[in-house]
């Protein structure tokens, strides 16, 4: 009889973000936790998105040992950094995984590593923190793979926060480990909507996310003390609501920043949230 399979999950901290200005209180900008969650069957285990940093990977590597278990594959559900960079000194420490995404996700992946979004991106505002080289990727479709003879499926999603986002559905577990379709209790990262548009396409996703009826949802971006529950779909679609409304009457960043906030008081790093107030409302900031 096949074993049913079980999740961790492991949420890294915030991290300071180097060169790229205060919010309007003042405080430092900040990158939001972001999770890691390791599936495993009863011999061998799958890591769903792999952290920024190298010491965040060091991290991420003890706990994955400690779950006893051969580390089979890594599953990147889309191309940001942040959610694979890590698997580069990961598949030195355990070279037996094999790096599964989407087409679109690879493609996503080698934009966001090549050395011209490195340097003007990534490696300055983590500057000496991130690993380099480059990870061999196998391509999975919608048709899925195996870990310990469960079926794992991609869901493709199209746009969320950024292009090419999937989530990683396990049927048997009723576990959805949903990427940065979902947010739970963190500002959402909107800066790559455009838009009225995006955000639609990001409501689409989630849609998508509650037709498969999952007991578990983990978020790709989490307060460490917030459940991984299904009630994170909803919360996430009223955010995303909340912002398209603003959007059409909010008179600047600040207008649109501070009421945002007013209306999620509860979740953590609004630096998130000023960044894409700065980047949606360009002529009418100071950040």
């Amino acid at each position: 009889m096949t074993a049913t399979l079980q999740h961790r999950v492991h949420v890294t901290a915030q991290l300071p973000q180097a060169g790229r200005g205060p919010l309007p209180d003042g405080s430092p900008r900040m990158w939001s936790p972001t999770t890691s969650t390791l599936i495993t069957g009863a011999r061998d285990a799958l890591l769903v998105d792999p952290p920024l940093t190298t010491a965040q990977a060091r991290e991420v590597g003890d706990w994955v040992a400690a779950a006893g278990r051969r580390l089979a594959g890594i599953y990147v559900t889309h191309g940001h950094g942040d959610h694979w960079f890590g698997a580069i000194p990961l598949l030195q420490r355990f070279p037996d995984a094999v790096v599964y995404a989407t087409a679109g996700t690879a493609q996503h992946m080698a934009g966001q590593n090549s050395p011209e979004f490195r340097s003007s991106f990534w490696d300055k505002v983590f500057p000496g923190e991130l690993p380099t080289g480059d990870v061999d990727v196998t391509v999975v479709g919608e048709d899925g793979f195996e870990l310990d003879g469960q079926w794992l499926q991609p869901i493709e999603v199209g746009h969320t926060d950024t292009d090419a986002t999937t989530m990683l559905h396990a049927p048997s577990a009723g576990l959805l480990v949903a990427g940065d379709v979902v947010y739970n209790g963190v500002h959402l990262y909107l800066t790559e909507s455009g838009g009225v548009s995006g955000l639609d396409q990001w409501l689409v996703a989630l849609d998508i996310a509650e037709s498969l009826r999952p007991v578990v949802v983990i978020a790709g971006h989490k307060d460490p003390d917030a459940a991984d529950d299904p009630a994170q779909l909803d919360a996430t679609r009223r955010y995303l609501k909340d912002a398209r409304s603003l959007l059409e009457t909010s008179s600047g960043a600040e207008d649109f920043y501070g009421t945002m906030l007013a209306l999620h008081p509860d979740r953590i790093n609004p630096g998130a949230l000023w960044g894409a107030a700065i980047t949606l409302f360009p002529t009418n900031s100071r950040g």
